[in-house]
């Protein structure tokens, strides 16, 4: 009796950043918590499929194969929508920030952090960036409050206020 798995479209870009027996976190499938998987293969040739938008891009199947408990994924079949998230770095303990809190400032990377009120200037080294979090390997400490997205007028010294958001 063959176990389900999980068929996945990559962009090819992405393709070639995985590999087999990378975790993999399967969600949005309608069960109360993500599922555990791992890669089994990536296929060794693409494909041209047009984008919802209609870009033409080229695509590479993956196959990825549960690694939890049977009773877990009971309801799944054949066809069923579900979101796979492929974990192609981990770091532990690292210092995480949004992206958007990313500038360049004289040819290196920069934020701002908030000491008593104000804006100070604080260059970083960065280590990973996904384009949604950058991991920081030098310039910060873990609970230095950041600046997202900087506005260009923003300078070393200003105050600054935080923002409530929400309704």
């Amino acid at each position: 009796d063959r176990d389900l798995e999980v068929v996945v479209e990559l962009l090819s870009t992405d393709a070639v950043k995985v590999e087999e027996g990378d975790r993999v976190l399967i969600s949005n499938f309608g069960g109360e918590s993500s599922l555990e998987g791992e890669v089994l293969r990536v296929d060794p040739y693409g494909f041209s499929k047009v984008s919802a938008l209609g870009v033409e891009e080229q695509r590479v199947l993956t196959v990825i194969g549960f690694t939890g408990p049977a009773d877990e994924r009971r309801s799944l079949g054949h066809g069923f929508r579900v979101e796979a998230e492929i974990v192609i770095h981990e770091e532990q303990d690292a210092t995480l920030v949004p992206a958007g809190a990313l500038f360049r400032h004289n040819g290196e990377w920069a934020v701002f952090i908030v000491e008593e009120g104000k804006a100070a200037l604080r260059r970083v080294t960065v280590g990973r960036n996904n384009g949604i979090e950058a991991s920081i390997t030098e310039g910060l400490s873990p609970g230095n409050q950041i600046v997202l997205y900087p506005s260009s007028t923003l300078e070393d010294g200003m105050m600054v206020a935080q923002r409530q958001t929400g309704g």
